[in-house]
């Protein structure tokens, strides 16, 4: 049976909703991060040699990276999705097509990056550290997020919330690979983003992504997306 190896609040979350969606059989071998440095448990090394999630077991098969992972199932479980799973990988040649291996790449090539930083400066003051640093700390975490991380995700924000005013779907009518691929950090940068109204179409996407049955079912076997606070 296939496997997901599946560490809370990462990525593999969008392999658990592909495969609720696709209703192929499998089976989820959970890990916990380390609770001081949210790091991965060096118990995933012995599925992959990076020790990243998410990882798929299937046979002799052992699929790292998320995007390749969602490719490989569209690839070996595509055939027999739902019908309104009929154009998960869109046709060659076509918009859809182009739309899809667009976000696929934006995510993790543009997207998370800028996500992390995020991230990354708001966790940072709030780590152990001598009382004088702290307020250093906060300081020069605040001057770069404000500076260099907010313009760029704000762009990214707005160059999204632009695409999802003419499509339900980033890439046209129907699900494609790339809503799964886009579905983390859509989540992220809507934890991270409290502007509701003025990128309200991401925010319109990502409540119909949560409204999915196969999304709410994904919810309740893997957990929470993205890390609270």
């Amino acid at each position: 049976m296939l496997t997901v190896h599946h560490l809370e609040t990462s990525r593999s979350q969008r392999v658990l909703w592909l495969l609720e969606e696709l209703g192929v059989p499998y089976q989820i071998q959970r890990y916990q991060r380390d609770p001081k440095t949210r790091l991965a448990p060096p118990a995933l090394r012995r599925i992959h040699p990076l020790g990243k999630s998410p990882v798929i077991t299937e046979g002799d098969e052992v699929v790292a990276e998320s995007g390749a992972i969602l490719e490989y199932l569209a690839e070996r479980y595509g055939d027999t999705a739902p019908p309104d799973l009929a154009r998960l990988e869109p046709a060659r040649g076509t918009p859809e097509r182009r739309q899809c291996r667009f976000w696929m790449h934006y995510a993790e090539g543009s997207l998370m990056n800028w996500l992390l930083l995020k991230l990354v400066f708001t966790t940072l003051p709030r780590q152990p550290m001598p009382f004088f640093v702290r307020p250093i700390a906060r300081s020069l975490c605040g001057r770069a997020s404000a500076k260099l991380v907010d313009p760029n995700l704000a762009t990214a924000l707005a160059f999204m919330d632009e695409h999802l005013s003419h499509r339900p779907w980033f890439a046209g009518d129907a699900l494609t690979l790339a809503d799964f691929q886009m579905s983390f950090p859509v989540e992220a940068a809507a934890s991270r983003v409290q502007d509701v109204q003025r990128y309200r179409h991401v925010f319109a996407y990502r409540d119909r992504m949560r409204a999915r049955p196969a999304y709410q079912r994904a919810l309740d076997k893997g957990g929470p997306v993205v890390m609270a606070g």
